[in-house]
């Protein structure tokens, strides 16, 4: 399972065909997606992702002149991406018709060169050194607008939140905030440097929404500006403008407008996600506490006594418990042939134990355990009342069940029962009503037979049927002389 968290895209992969793939031998010089080096070089690139999604909004706005080092620094960052490029060009893809690696060059060729490679190649040219042509400093607006072409990088980090949602081994809840909160950072960020870069290229500095807040605002220090210009971008992003900081100019106010019409999509966009994190993590436990009251009421309507109240209730808070493990959902959409394999790995064990069935052909056991249904019951819970009609077996897995009789009006508990035991077959098998109550002690869990099945696969194998009904006679002789029944 730890390898769905290796699935590229957004194709969610069987975990079978994912070991597959990472066990297939590839080409020469075909690099696998799902090689360790190259989920480390995946990671070192995400990083410098986010370092060029917060420094080019930045550097457009606030930066007019390169120094040498920042200008060194994202000439390498270009570089490590110029090489991902080229390794992009040896990298085998996942088909998502057969599902399979292709480790065809000519084949990777052509489906990188048809998608990303022309965006990948001008996000990664150094315009920088090209700006110097014309340009003694080789800052020019021109080519720093450029640069933001290298927010095309962002892909990737949505690319991984997409792997991370369906990483069962981190929790969802906390990946989708994480989401939120960081697109919500770099609107905030982008917005406040875009809304600088409008102030600081109008001609007249005191009609802008900084210049008429502060002065001479130039001459302030770079984190001053650059606080200001992110102040007013998270007042017009949660509405509340203060009115301190505002448009002064028609460029300024085109901009609001825009802004504020993409605040109400991005604004919906995190309310209807937040919604719907609170209401998965709420529903279960609301319609929880539903079914208790809707019990509780019950019991008190018809004035049931507190000893049938207080299972209800114990069996109700067990299943909510169970509900989690969707056991039943995930064999449910299984084939069948998957369910038996299932059925077979746990059960069989337990079955080969059962008194019942010793002897009995390989055949019958496995029909026998496919047919079986796993379930949990809290402690002091009624299983099987005494001189109710017989309608399942129970094999007890783990746990404890008391076997009580009535005798003179009083309940008496006769054995306990653990795991490996069998009860109710007396009754099924026999065809008289159960003999005996049985109860849980403790939490338990229990595998039932229905009763039809379980005859009817008896009667499939005749000399099967022989056996279990000696075994069953050999174990049971006194209450078989005691009710004088014989299975027909």
């Amino acid at each position: 399972m730890d390898n769905i968290s290796n699935i590229f895209h957004n194709d969610l992969l069987p975990s079978l065909g994912a070991r597959a793939n990472q066990s297939i031998k590839l080409r020469k010089f075909i690099i696998s997606p799902y090689d360790s080096r190259y989920r480390i070089w995946e990671t070192f690139l995400l990083v410098l992702v986010v370092y060029s999604a917060w420094i080019y909004p930045f550097e457009l706005a606030f930066l007019r002149h390169l120094s040498w080092k920042l200008f060194l620094v994202e000439n390498i960052v270009n570089s490590f991406f110029a090489i991902d490029i080229i390794l992009t060009f040896f990298l085998a893809y996942l088909d998502h018709k057969s599902y399979l690696l292709v480790d065809n060059p000519k084949r990777i060729a052509a489906r990188y060169l048809s998608s990303w490679f022309i965006l990948d190649v001008c996000s990664t040219i150094p315009y920088q050194p090209f700006g110097l042509l014309f340009n003694k400093h080789g800052n020019g607006l021109a080519y720093r607008t450029l640069n933001m072409l290298r927010l095309w990088r962002l892909r990737r980090l949505s690319a991984l939140f997409a792997r991370l949602e369906k990483d069962i081994r981190l929790n969802y809840y906390w990946i989708r905030c994480t989401k939120l909160i960081s697109v919500t950072l770099f609107a905030i960020h982008c917005s406040g440097c875009f809304i600088y870069l409008i102030a600081d290229t109008y001609p007249d500095p005191s009609r802008t929404w900084i210049g008429a807040a502060i002065p001479n605002y130039r001459s302030e220090s770079l984190w001053v500006r650059y606080v200001t210009a992110i102040y007013w971008s998270i007042t017009t992003l949660t509405t509340t403008g203060y009115g301190d900081l505002h448009a002064e100019n028609p460029r300024e106010m085109s901009f609001c407008i825009c802004f504020m019409l993409f605040n109400l999509g991005l604004t919906a966009y995190l309310i209807g996600n937040m919604t719907n994190l609170v209401v998965q993590g709420s529903c279960r436990t609301r319609n929880f506490r539903d079914t208790i009251h809707a019990a509780s009421r019950f019991a008190a309507r018809n004035q049931l006594p507190e000893q049938i109240r207080d299972e209800m209730l114990a069996h109700i808070c067990l299943r909510y418990k169970t509900e989690g493990l969707k056991q039943k959902e995930t064999l449910d959409s299984l084939p069948k042939a998957i369910r038996s394999s299932i059925a077979c790995h746990l059960f069989l064990p337990v079955l080969e134990k059962i008194y019942l069935f010793d002897g009995v052909s390989f055949t019958c056991r496995l029909q026998l355990v496919t047919t079986m249904e796993a379930e949990y019951y809290p402690p002091r819970e009624t299983i099987i009342l005494q001189n109710e009609t017989p309608t399942d077996v129970y094999i007890l897995v783990s746990g404890a069940v008391e076997e009580r009789i009535m005798i003179d009006g009083r309940e008496k508990v006769e054995k306990l029962l653990s795991g490996g035991d069998i009860f109710g077959e007396i009754g099924v098998l026999c065809n008289i009503p159960q003999p005996l109550t049985f109860r849980t002690s403790r939490i338990s869990q229990l595998l039932r037979l229905n009763t039809t099945v379980l005859k009817n696969i008896i009667q499939e194998n005749k000399h099967d049927k022989e056996i279990i009904m000696n075994n069953l006679y050999q174990v049971s002789s006194q209450l078989f002389y005691h009710y004088d029944i014989v299975f027909r």
